[in-house]
């Protein structure tokens, strides 16, 4: 990213694959990262296998703030995550509930939230002024996160999951700010609208109880991608994750995720990840969902698979519950209150 203004790192590693394309071997990585793209490049020259454009993005209005005009946007993959919303992607009552769909559409006429698309900026907000607060995707945590990809050289594909999550708010002026000083402070800093932390709503079912906080946006919510590295196009994508306390039928939304997958030589992607606490087994070439189970913690973790002894194949992963973020200086990490490591017998 030029200029970054939105917190789009790259907290995954690079995937290698080796691409055959007309009749050549390609050394490849595919990149991924917070932005909600994949970069698929060759990994000795660094040469977009399937093109990059730069592409005009929107401007910054923030007083000092020199945002960069372009952003570089893959040809292929499509955007493996959702990039911009409109009130037409407000989720509807046959997304979610009626009542939940109607909180949603209030959220976002009330406070007049706007999206110019990927790259969206947050604008300057003064006492008295119209400034309309932007909502932003992917928000800070992405897109695709620190798991990264999988990837199969038999098959040629690669693997992601991702969230919709969004950042919402508008920056304004320090309080605390004075020119020159020598704490390094901004003069201006995000902040939000009261009573808009994020555009979720609560949903109740026919007997006016709460069961459910949901997102407002139409799912999914989270995705199992499979990116065909030759061609670049989607091979396959399904909803990653399940809503429980939807009504049924209503419950395939996917899930908040963040940890990644791994794919075995026998056509599997495992996968857990979601905050609806389900360990799952893919079929790699057709994303068909061939095993689930539930974990008594969330598995916010890559998996791992192994040979025993006994010359079986083993796939494990650890799960846990509770704890505290303490990266970057955002808190005192508290770690895990429950957890296991949950090990599972291949057939």
């Amino acid at each position: 990213m030029h200029h970054e203004l939105w917190d789009y790192n790259l907290p995954p590693a690079p995937g290698l694959i080796d691409i055959k394309k007309d009749g050549k071997t390609i050394p490849a990585l595919a990149q991924v990262g917070k932005s909600g793209y994949m970069y698929i490049l060759n990994r000795v020259t660094g040469e977009p296998v399937h093109g990059v454009d730069e592409r005009p993005v929107p401007k910054s209005n923030v007083p000092g703030e020199a945002s960069y005009p372009t952003q570089p946007f893959p040809v292929k993959p499509p955007p493996i995550s959702r990039n911009s919303m409109t009130r037409d992607d407000i989720v509807t009552a046959d997304d979610t509930t009626l009542d939940h769909a109607k909180a949603c559409r209030e959220l976002w006429d009330k406070f007049g939230l706007h999206n110019e698309g990927p790259f969206t900026t947050f604008p300057v907000h003064t006492e008295g002024d119209n400034a309309k607060p932007a909502i932003i995707f992917p928000g800070f945590t992405g897109g695709a996160n620190w798991g990264g990809t999988a990837t199969d050289p038999k098959l040629g594909y690669i693997f992601v999951n991702t969230k919709d999550a969004p950042a919402i708010g508008w920056m304004t002026k320090n309080p605390k700010y004075t020119p020159g000083n020598s704490e390094g402070l901004v003069e201006y800093i995000r902040t939000g609208p009261q009573g808009l932390g994020s555009f979720t709503a609560p949903a109740h079912d026919a007997d006016g109880k709460q069961i459910g906080n949901y997102p407002c946006f139409k799912p999914p919510w989270g995705r199992l991608i499979a990116v065909n590295a030759a061609t670049g196009d989607f091979a396959w994508q399904v909803p990653l994750g399940v809503t429980d306390s939807l009504p049924e039928g209503k419950q395939n939304t996917g899930a908040t995720n963040t940890a990644g997958p791994i794919v075995t030589a026998g056509g599997l992607v495992f996968i857990g990840s979601t905050g609806d606490n389900r360990f799952r087994a893919f079929d790699s070439k057709t994303g068909k969902e061939l095993w689930v189970t539930k974990l008594d913690y969330t598995a916010t973790a890559v998996p791992m698979t192994f040979m025993g002894k006994n010359g079986k194949q083993y796939v494990a992963i650890v799960a846990a519950t509770g704890g505290g973020g303490g990266r970057g200086g955002r808190g005192v990490a508290q770690g895990p209150q429950n957890q296991g490591i949950f090990v599972f017998a291949l057939p």
